[in-house]
């Protein structure tokens, strides 16, 4: 039995020795590899750690706003969410969704019509014939979704609980919303993606011009130990962008923007601008681009023309007789320059008049709109030299960056033509409008000067920026600050007066017992291919009102009116007046005004109709945003008589005088009733009766 024994206990120490053996083994191996890791690898390791510990990734800041004058908010953020379903999730179960799906078909068609209940179910119902192992992890059901409508979807039935089970998510996205649509949409601008990165920034407008101060600053994170993980920390905080204050009135933009489209949609233009200015500040109270929709009737909003370069015509004139009369090349007004049929400058082709006198009188050069006047007084002084006016205009400031805000503006070309013949014969067009470009926000900034005594501000449209650093910005101005000397100012006013109010003055369509307008008609024929197109005219006015008191300046153009027009007066021109009896109607011209404010009326808030309907109606409730209404073509002759009811008399007859119709009214306080009814189909110059009472 002994040597058994024995035996058992050699197997038990050869074993136990095999195990401690191993033990010394692995041991062995394990202070080899710490060693190689912590003495003879240790850079490499320190370095791979370091580089994961200093990972860093950006913040995308929250971008700033862009709002009204009153603080109304013009583009905004606004978070969206994509509904997606994960066919593979813990817990999903293909059955219970198939004897779910006729209630979830009809609670989706009914919360979310843009599938009918079929459609529904048979697109829900798609990823469960594919194998269960390849079915989609991330099945898309609608995007665009408010968070009220990411909360509704969570609330049906089959939806409700864990989302292992029913497989439902939601993705998050930013994107940028204006609720008012399309107003001064070119004006504002557009965001999106860069091609260098997937941050979001401005695109156009105030959006590009301003985009770092909107951006923000971009922060970043880095990866820090916990107690136990490794988590994200803010290494630099983000800093949102800038709140951007404009200076667009909302009600002024409204009243600009329809009278535009109105004017444009009754001559069948193929597109306009209309710019509206504060003249003592240079506030750009509202601006419109709308050309003909080429996906449909009507217009829409298009490039941003007011600050792109066009040959002006006859508006610029009154830059000339301003630099002649403040710098003494005119002095006598009563003085007759021959006109006659034409005149041969220089020898070239000969200026000519669209009124063929014998002679006109200096006075009337603007107000009878000579182009041979005009040549005359400015080759008195640059007959010699016609590089010359190229460098008074210079001196002026008229050639330097505006820098108002709006993307994409340039400045005038006037070239300093050389001292012979053609140089001559150039400088004798460009005093007139022609052999010249200026963008229309440049000749609006000079007449404005004239109508605020002289004193040359620059057009702005942004006033303010609020954010890390608040700033009011002052009132810029252009040049050395003044165009010309109050006594110079006070004479071109009374010219421009006159070009409304004088017997032989081209504006005379414009006069009204109400606002007394002041301001200058421009034609110019269009340059298709480097040749004038004389079927295809541009026409222009620009001008102040009340003239006896500026206090807003504007300028239109209108290009290739095709029908119901007789020249610039009664298309651009039509659209200041206007505008003019609007603002009045409602008090804004410093006048008392028995506008019905709390009235609803057909002349609120405009927005244009686009594709995000849907999801701004979801919307406009939990943000207090107004109703939205389509712009759309003017009421007249062809639709009815437009329903004037509720309004004060002022703006029920400028309203239906806009759209060709006489007016007699009977009473005081607001509109009643109208005879005939509104709708009712009567052709133009038809009289309509008003009857008011308080």
């Amino acid at each position: 039995m002994a040597p058994k024994k024995n035996d058992n206990r050699t197997n038990i120490l050869f074993r136990y020795g095999v195990v401690v053996l191993g033990i010394l083994i692995l041991s062995a191996c394990i202070i080899v590899k710490l060693t190689e890791t912590t003495i003879v690898d240790a850079d490499k390791w320190n370095e791979r750690i370091a580089a994961e510990m200093s990972q860093r990734h950006d913040i995308i800041p929250q971008r700033g706003n862009i709002l009204a004058a009153d603080g109304s908010i013009l583009a905004t953020n606004l978070n969206f969410y994509v509904a997606r379903m994960d066919y593979r999730a813990e817990k999903f179960n293909a059955k219970r969704l198939r004897d779910s799906i006729g209630s979830l078909s009809e609670q989706l068609a009914t919360y979310f019509p843009v599938k009918t209940a079929a459609q529904w179910r048979e697109h829900l119902l798609k990823p469960l014939s594919i194998e269960p192992s390849k079915r989609p992890r991330a099945y898309k059901l609608l995007s665009g979704l408010s968070h009220a409508d990411m909360q509704l979807m969570k609330s049906l039935s089959y939806f409700k609980g864990n989302r292992n089970r029913t497989g439902l998510t939601f993705e998050r996205y930013m994107r940028r919303f204006n609720p008012y649509g399309n107003m001064a949409k070119r004006s504002i601008g557009r965001v999106g993606q860069t091609k260098e990165s997937e941050e979001i920034h401005g695109r156009s407008g105030i959006e590009m011009a301003l985009d770092s101060l909107l951006y923000g600053k971009t922060g970043t994170t880095h990866k820090v130990h916990l107690t136990k993980d490794i988590a994200d920390m803010a290494a630099v905080p983000a800093v949102p962008g800038c709140d951007v204050v404009t200076t667009i009135d909302i009600n002024m933009q409204d009243i600009l923007e329809n009278e535009l489209n109105n004017v444009l949609d009754s001559c069948d233009a193929d597109w306009g601008l209309a710019v509206l200015m504060d003249v003592k500040t240079g506030d750009i109270k509202a601006i419109s681009n709308l050309e003909q929709n080429p996906d449909g009737p009507g217009y829409v909003e298009a490039l941003n023309r007011a600050v792109m370069r066009f040959e002006p015509g006859s508006v610029i004139k009154t830059l000339s007789m301003m630099i002649a009369v403040e710098d003494g090349i005119v002095k006598d007004f009563d003085e007759m320059l021959p006109t006659g049929s034409g005149w041969a400058y220089a020898g070239g082709r000969p200026i000519t008049d669209a009124h063929h006198t014998s002679s006109i009188r200096v006075g009337d050069v603007i107000e009878q709109s000579s182009n041979i006047g005009m040549a005359r007084i400015m080759t008195r002084r640059y007959d010699s030299i016609p590089g010359g006016f190229y460098a008074r205009v210079k001196k002026l400031g008229f050639l330097e960056p505006l820098n108002t805000g709006i993307a994409g503006e340039v400045t005038p070309r006037i070239d300093s033509v050389p001292t012979r013949r053609d140089g001559r014969i150039a400088m004798s067009r460009q005093c007139y409008g022609y052999a010249t470009e200026i963008p229309p926000i440049y000749t609006l900034a000079l007449y404005n000067a004239i109508a605020n005594d002289g004193v040359f501000v620059k057009p702005r449209l942004v006033r303010e920026l609020r954010g890390t650093v608040d700033s009011i910005l002052p009132v810029g101005h252009i040049g050395n600050g003044r165009a010309c000397s109050p006594q110079t100012a006070a004479i071109l006013r009374e010219m421009l007066t006159r070009v409304v109010w004088g017997d032989h003055g081209t504006g005379k369509f414009l006069r009204n017992d109400l606002v007394r307008i002041a301001g200058k008609t421009g034609t110019c024929y269009t340059i298709d291919n480097g040749q004038y197109n004389t079927s295809k005219k541009r026409l222009a006015f620009c001008g102040f009102f009340p003239a006896e008191n500026p206090m807003y300046s504007c300028v239109v153009l209108t290009c290739h009116p095709k029908k119901n027009f007789f020249g610039a007066a009664t298309t651009s021109g039509q659209v200041l007046k206007n505008t003019a009896m609007k603002l009045y109607s409602r008090g804004l011209l410093g006048n008392s005004s028995d506008y019905e404010t709390s009235t609803p009326s057909v002349t609120g808030p405009t927005f244009f109709a686009s594709t995000a309907r849907d999801s701004y109606t979801r919307l406009k409730g939990p943000l207090g945003l107004p109703s939205a209404k389509s712009l759309k073509a003017p009421e007249g002759h062809r639709s009815g008589i437009p329903d004037v009811r509720h309004m004060s008399a002022r703006e029920a007859i400028a309203t239906l005088e806009a759209a060709g119709y006489n007016v007699s009214i009977s009473g005081s306080g607001f509109v009643r009733s109208q005879t005939p009814a509104p709708g009712t189909l009567v052709g133009r110059g038809a009289r309509i009766n008003l009857a008011l009472s308080r």
